[in-house]
């Protein structure tokens, strides 16, 4: 009579956790990974924050020659505090949309635009400068004529580079003159502004003539939840190391059993 009896499975049950743990080991070590990228992340983004912190209260320093326009960095040269002398040309002014919440600087907040004007200079190309925000029933410069300056005047400010694109942000319209984003060779093209810089001052909060534009609107702010995604990484880790864990031991209760 035959044996119906089933075969020993400790090899083979063995053989069949070998696919499973391997794979289960490989994202155990994607999450320690990318906790570990997210705290690398976090020390850049403090270090980061440092340099802007010190680099705004630094002194007002002299534009970047025009020698140097093509080597500006992000990292090396974005939010630097400068002075610049010179001329608005307030005839090639460009407005960019813009939503003010409740957390940013100075008493206007809700929609209204970012007052871009050409500053002509005398030792220098010219360079655009975001003076600062007006509402929405202040967009026609007749509506805020004394803020209208003429003559030489010194701007002091941050200068800042082109702004990134984003899904978030419409694309700039220049033949429309509707911009929504910071590009300064696409405004000054706009406005016919030959030879400007690369780059924008964003005015300081100096007092202005009728009180508008309102500079020194700045947003200093860099989102920082590294420290909380890395902490995410890690317990998806440690979760999934307690469930392969709790597998073995009752596999092997039931294998003694």
């Amino acid at each position: 009579m035959p044996d119906l009896r089933p075969a020993a499975a400790g090899g083979g049950g063995r053989r069949g956790l070998l696919w499973p743990a391997l794979v289960a080991l490989a994202a155990f070590a994607v999450l320690v990974g990318l906790g570990t990228w997210q705290l690398q992340r976090r020390a850049w983004k403090d270090a980061l924050l440092q340099r802007v912190e010190a680099r705004i209260h630094a002194p007002p320093a002299p534009l970047p020659p025009p020698a140097a326009f093509a080597g500006l960095t992000r990292e090396a040269d974005e939010y630097r505090r400068v002075a610049v002398r010179g001329t608005f040309d307030h005839g090639r002014e460009a407005l960019v949309f813009t939503v003010r919440g409740t957390d940013a600087p100075g008493p206007l907040k809700g929609q209204g635009f970012l007052v871009v004007t050409p500053l002509m200079r005398a030792d220098g190309p010219p360079v655009l400068v975001n003076r600062g925000f007006v509402p929405l029933d202040r967009r026609d410069p007749a509506t805020r004529a004394a803020g209208q300056v003429a003559g030489e005047v010194e701007v002091t400010g941050l200068l800042r580079l082109p702004e990134e694109a984003s899904w978030f942000v419409p694309a700039n319209d220049a033949a429309r003159r509707a911009f929504y984003r910071m590009d300064p060779a696409e405004i000054a093209a706009a406005v016919g502004l030959a030879g400007a810089a690369p780059f924008l001052v964003d005015a300081d909060a100096a007092p202005v003539p009728g009180g508008l534009p309102e500079g020194g609107g700045t947003r200093i702010a860099f989102p920082n939840r590294h420290l909380e995604y890395a902490l995410t990484w890690y317990g998806l880790a440690g979760a999934l190391a307690g469930v392969c864990a709790a597998l073995l031991w009752s596999r092997r209760r039931r294998r003694a059993a």
